[in-house]
């Protein structure tokens, strides 16, 4: 799996993933449950992955739709 967005704004995580399973694209987020870490804070990013093969594609896909997959 590789990273294809890391954020702290749970709302760009859902919109991504919409997006993508949309296409097909399989996601897996991660640091979900780092709240505890951080009290709920909001200060650590979650992190979305897809499989290497769909990475091309999912970060044309968010491109498209206005989200800065980053690098």
């Amino acid at each position: 799996m590789k990273e294809l967005l890391r954020t702290t704004d749970p709302t760009v995580i859902a919109f991504a993933q919409a997006l993508l399973s949309g296409e097909g694209i399989a996601t897996f987020e991660m640091d979900v449950h780092m709240s505890v870490l951080d009290g709920s804070l909001g200060i650590l990013p979650r992190r979305l992955m897809v499989r290497e093969q769909d990475l091309f594609l999912a970060r044309a896909v968010l491109h498209d739709n206005g989200i800065d997959p980053g690098a």
